[in-house]
């Protein structure tokens, strides 16, 4: 396999700092809009009287439509340029926040919901396009590791931006207020268009004319890499979602100091991003950084789910955790583009990433049931697990992308 698309010429390092960061604030605003509701659904479940069970299948249905999007999203951005197909999705965020905001039935959160997982679906094809086809591979490391700490400050920004307006103005009016970001990011990438633009010949000109739309698919490397996503995703997810459920349970403390955990998680990762985008540069053995990272990981999880620690200490583990996964993102998606063919790049972003979605959304199902069973500790052993799992499939991604390159 022919691992790369051809490099772009060292250009001043203003420019791709430029393009780095108009990508950066793209995916912020997407991880934004992945959290649209759930700060929200108190407010929600007041007002339609829902179930919490009808409330996650609304946010099922936004991941799966992401997911399925993100496979189709990958063809157009190779055959009609990143630019287009970003425009769409800011346009369905804007779509999304409106039909959330004037919702009066359960169908039209549904339907807003959907909307906003096709916008999500876009990103990370157009994303990836855009830095691989625009910055020098010098400074890829860098861009992936500013890409992943961008995505975790919009998760970030999400709760203190929609509550803070939903508690003294309601919460529609925060979703009209949140329908406002992406026409701001829209303006901001018009204005810069001319520097970091992505003609769809660009993006298909290392390709043979006669290469097969589908024959990326054939390669074993590109399907290990959709396992690879889909099992980091899910681990992930366990501590998104019930990290602050599990240190109330085994290490008695009160909700709101177990909701730390989360914050204390996300601060190490954007730290492990920093470092990573220096690892991947010094150490060029992919593999063996997401080993290091998810190691260190899979440890801090294990010690964790068997309760041996302080609640301190317990805090001190998760942060090692959030850390390794940082530490992790650059090599990782350096790790993707290494197994990515010749003018395929939007196509394998997006049927590797939908493996995101897949995980995000079987994760929490898995985890819940343990939840359920009462087996708290049991959770954080199940994502270390899945985390060694990840750095077997790591390394069968490296040995697949070598046997064939």
């Amino acid at each position: 396999m022919n691992a790369l698309d051809a490099a772009p010429a060292a250009g001043h390092w203003r420019d791709d700092a430029r393009v780095i960061g108009c990508v950066g604030f793209a995916h912020l605003l997407s991880h934004f809009f992945q959290l649209l509701l759930p700060p929200l659904l108190p407010w929600v479940k007041g007002e339609f009287g829902l179930s919490f069970s009808a409330l996650g299948f609304v946010l099922t249905v936004l991941f799966i439509v992401s997911g399925l999007t993100q496979m189709l999203a990958g063809f157009v951005v190779d055959r009609l340029g990143p630019g287009a197909t970003l425009a769409a999705g800011l346009a369905c965020f804007v779509a999304a926040a409106l039909v959330l905001a004037t919702a009066t039935s359960y169908p039209a959160l549904l339907a807003g919901a959907a909307l906003s997982g096709i916008g999500n679906g876009v990103f990370h094809p157009v994303d990836f396009s855009l830095l691989n086809h625009r910055v020098h591979p010098a400074r890829l490391g860098h861009a992936y590791a500013v890409h992943g700490l961008t995505g975790s400050l919009g998760w970030a920004l999400a709760p203190v931006f929609l509550v803070g307006i939903a508690v003294p103005y309601g919460w529609r009016t925060s979703l009209y207020a949140a329908a406002l970001l992406p026409i701001a990011v829209a303006l901001l990438l018009f204005s810069q268009r001319d520097s970091f633009a992505v003609t769809p010949q660009a993006t298909t000109a290392a390709e043979p004319a006669s290469a097969p739309l589908f024959a990326f698919l054939r390669a074993p490397a590109i399907w290990w890499c959709f396992a690879f996503f889909a099992i980091v995703a899910a681990a992930a997810s366990g501590v998104q979602n019930f990290a602050p459920t599990v240190f109330a349970a085994l290490y008695t403390i009160g909700v709101t100091e177990a909701a730390l955990s989360i914050t204390v998680f996300m601060l190490a990762s954007a730290a492990g991003m920093f470092a990573g985008g220096w690892l991947v540069h010094r150490q060029r053995r992919l593999e063996r950084n997401i080993a290091l990272a998810f190691g260190l990981s899979a440890v801090g999880a294990t010690l964790i789910g068997l309760a041996w620690l302080t609640p301190l200490l317990a805090f001190v583990a998760i942060a090692a955790m959030g850390f390794g996964n940082g530490l992790s993102g650059p090599s990782r998606d350096m790790l993707i583009r290494s197994a990515t063919p010749r003018g395929a790049t939007g196509r394998v972003y997006g049927v590797v990433y939908s493996g995101l979605d897949l995980g995000i959304a079987v994760g929490p199902l898995l985890f819940g049931r343990l939840l359920d069973a009462g087996r708290h500790g049991a959770v954080f052993l199940g994502i270390a697990g899945l985390l060694l799992a990840a750095m077997l499939m790591a390394a069968g991604v490296a040995a697949r992308t070598l046997d064939s390159g």
